[in-house]
């Protein structure tokens, strides 16, 4: 059974830094597109970052490059979201999410991201 558990959000100050984690179980977060999408009160969900199954390949949002970083550690099987330089348009629920289909394509579309963990609240005050 596979199941994403996210956790590290919380209320931080504009400029801050936090880190989420992402445990998986159910399967080796080596073999699946890893992915980050947040979703404020009233709006749709959107990518922030994701990392490839195969050669540490990562995308992000245009809004967050340079400041958040995705990565995996394979050994503990946890996916992170290193966030620098937090803005308070960065407030939002952040969801880990992972690939419907192993060894995907890197993408930002939602469409492709079958599975979702239950979030963790990032709130950044100004």
């Amino acid at each position: 059974q596979v199941q994403l558990v996210e956790s590290g959000g919380r209320l931080v100050q504009a400029g801050d830094s936090l880190r989420l984690s992402c445990a998986v179980s159910g399967h080796p977060v080596s073999t699946y597109v890893m992915g980050w999408f947040r979703q404020e009160p009233g709006k749709d969900p959107e990518f922030v970052a994701a990392i490839s199954w195969s050669n540490e390949e990562t995308l992000y949002r245009d809004s967050v490059k340079g400041r958040f970083t995705v990565s995996r550690d394979n050994a503990k099987n946890t996916v992170y979201l290193q966030m620098n330089g937090l803005k308070p348009e960065d407030t939002a629920v952040y969801y880990c999410t992972r690939s419907s289909e192993p060894r995907g394509v890197l993408t930002t579309s939602i469409t492709s991201y079958g599975f979702w963990g239950q979030g963790t609240q990032v709130t950044v005050s100004s």
